[in-house]
């Protein structure tokens, strides 16, 4: 009775961790179909459009650096807790942003530690809580609350600009209204590093026996995590979608991109070794799909691109989680999962990538070599993994 008792504990202290994970992702995506509002409230252009991503990729970069690392050392409640605030107060920071480019490029860049902070952290603050039997699960649980969140917003805040009061307000209020409620789940979920570890802050907690796998399998796994969402929820909607209809079309193609991605970390433990090259695949299917979008100017082939983007995406997400919570010691596994996140969040330089090749070589020559990258990270991954399995 006392073991059953123990499992329901542990049960809803996973499931409020994972709620909490849920509403800090709420909040990360709502600007995104919003950049057709402040392009148009603003006067963004391209190259501020740019810009707005570099922030957002800066502030993962330095929080990336420190956050897993720290929380090996001070705790993962002791940093998780703070930085899901400074999500709100992100969050609130964009409503005064529709007429200050300043502020847009401060609120994506505290986005962005946020996301660095909070994401990595909170994966393995998930793994300690589910026990060394429950690694797996976690990973999905991690996978599929923060995917959720991403594929909510853009959908939610597209929805709100174009159809209800106050574009630039609404979308933002709601976040800190269900961000309240991820807060008071969090506060109820226990610290599990009970050890204070003094060391470097500054370390990927790489074993020896680790960074093999790392560098050949993890790290190309994670780019594909959200450089397809990336360019899935931004770059084709802004070359396709005309002005008129564009907030609201916009947040569905980010939205089905992101809630494919979800979908497909829930389903993706179940191809095991086959999940990480079969996600690349259907990255570069989608992404070809995007460039007849651009050429034929259609909107509605959209929908399937970034369908595959978002299930490619959502199916390396589980593979890299799941083989990071494999390789990693407990004393390290926040760095690791840092790490893993360093590079899935490199995907988010996507962008800024296209956009400069774009202007050298032109939009769908750009594209077109993109979709090549997965496609060869696919045949990569397939005879690495076969390999592994091997020895």
């Amino acid at each position: 009775m006392l073991d059953a008792a123990t499992e329901r504990d542990r049960r809803r202290r996973l499931d409020a961790l994972t709620f909490g994970l849920f509403t800090v992702a709420l909040g990360t995506n709502i600007p995104t179909p919003l950049l057709l509002v402040y392009r148009r409230t603003i006067g963004l252009s391209d190259a501020d459009l740019t810009a707005v991503f570099g922030c957002y990729a800066i502030g993962l970069v330095a929080a990336l650096t420190v956050a897993g690392a720290a929380s090996d050392r001070f705790g993962r409640r002791t940093l998780v807790l703070p930085f899901a605030v400074l999500a709100g107060l992100s969050s609130l920071l964009f409503i005064p942003a529709a007429g200050s480019l300043p502020l847009l490029y401060t609120g994506r860049l505290l986005q962005g530690v946020v996301s660095g902070v909070v994401f990595s952290v909170a994966n393995a603050w998930l793994q300690e809580l589910a026990g060394p039997d429950g690694q797996q699960s976690a990973a999905t649980r991690g996978a599929v609350s923060s995917s959720l969140g991403f594929a909510i917003a853009p959908a939610m805040s597209g929805l709100l600009a174009q159809y209800g009061p106050a574009p630039t307000t609404l979308p933002y209020l709601v976040h800190v209204a269900v961000l309240v409620l991820g807060l008071g789940a969090l506060l109820v979920v226990p610290e599990t590093v009970h050890e204070r570890r003094p060391g470097r802050l500054m370390t990927l907690g790489l074993p020896p026996e680790a960074r093999r796998p790392f560098r050949a399998v993890l790290a190309p796994t994670a780019v594909g995590v959200f450089a397809f969402p990336a360019v899935a929820a931004t770059v084709l909607p802004l070359l396709v979608v005309p002005d008129g209809v564009g907030v609201a079309y916009a947040g569905l193609v980010g939205g089905l991109a992101l809630g494919a991605s979800a979908v497909a970390a829930r389903v993706g433990r179940r191809f095991e070794r086959g999940a990480a090259p079969l996600g690349m695949l259907l990255g570069a299917i989608g992404v070809a799909i995007g460039v007849v979008a651009v050429v034929t100017g259609s909107e509605l082939l959209l929908l399937p691109s970034a369908a595959l983007m978002g299930g490619g995406a959502g199916l390396c997400l589980t593979a890299g989680l799941t083989l990071t919570a494999r390789l990693a010691p407990p004393h390290t596994r926040g760095a690791m999962n840092s790490a893993f996140y360093a590079f899935a969040y490199a995907g988010f330089g996507a962008p800024l990538l296209l956009a400069w090749v774009g202007s050298q070589l032109g939009t769908v020559t750009a594209l077109s070599a993109f979709a090549a990258v997965p496609l060869a990270l696919a045949a990569w991954l397939a005879l690495e993994l076969r390999s592994t399995a091997r020895s």
